[in-house]
């Protein structure tokens, strides 16, 4: 299969099943994966015009050993960016492992540089998370794609941000401000830099608001979580 297939019928039955069972990530990789499209080239090619990204893409540094490492996230620092994503994974019940467990069914045989791009993505999420501030709910995840798509240019992910954003404004109290979160994911993307090409394998140990500064990601956000258990986000008529 290509490197830049698009299927937009896999991409549509696999969107209802996002919005059946919002806690099942699988499907969100599925999503990606339909509409990758020739985004995949472009972060390669952008990350060939940074230093950083070309050491980056020469290297392939793994997440996955560091964040499964609890003992070693747990003796950073205070304030860390480690330690922030520790709390951040065990307040929400969730490991490194479990993306990847996610995501494996959608694997391709394409190039390599390809393949690290993907997993760095998919093993950099909760970092993600963690610097700008969502929680692991769905509008903390739902304002997380908003940001994510400006970042990637991935389809996948902007469609599954927008019906979200349509869904989550019909079904929470307006005075939670559910719309405007997902919104400001968007315009959060287009004033902070390129996350992709971050060394977050080096960076674990830094402050995190050393981490913010330097992204231009000037504090936290501050919204209303909603969990799936509180709505009901399917894609049926309201």
């Amino acid at each position: 299969m290509s490197v830049t297939s698009m299927r937009p019928i896999d991409a549509a039955l696999a969107i209802r099943r996002v919005f059946a069972d919002p806690d099942a990530t699988e499907h969100v990789f599925e999503v990606i994966d339909a509409l990758q499209g020739p985004n995949l080239k472009r972060m390669r090619a952008r990350l060939q015009r940074s230093h950083t990204g070309r050491r980056l893409l020469a290297t392939k540094p793994s997440m996955l050993p560091l964040l499964n490492d609890r003992e070693s996230l747990r003796a950073l620092p205070d304030g860390s960016l480690g330690r922030a994503y520790l709390e951040f994974v065990e307040s929400e019940g969730i490991t490194a492992e479990g993306l990847v467990e996610a995501s494996e069914h959608v694997r391709e045989n394409v190039e390599e540089e390809y393949l690290w791009i993907k997993d760095w993505l998919r093993d950099t999420h909760d970092l993600w998370h963690t610097v700008l501030g969502y929680q692991g709910d769905l509008v903390g995840e739902v304002a997380l794609l908003a940001f994510s798509h400006y970042e990637t240019g991935n389809l996948g992910v902007g469609a599954i941000a927008v019906l979200g954003w349509l869904k989550l404004g019909r079904v929470t109290d307006p005075r939670l401000g559910a719309r405007a979160t997902v919104r400001d994911g968007r315009r959060l993307a287009k004033q902070a830099a390129w996350f992709l090409e971050v060394p977050w394998h080096e960076w674990l140990g830094r402050p995190l608001e050393d981490i913010r500064r330097d992204l231009g990601v000037p504090r936290p956000v501050s919204y209303h979580p909603v969990r799936s258990s509180d709505v009901d986000i399917s894609l049926t008529p309201a």
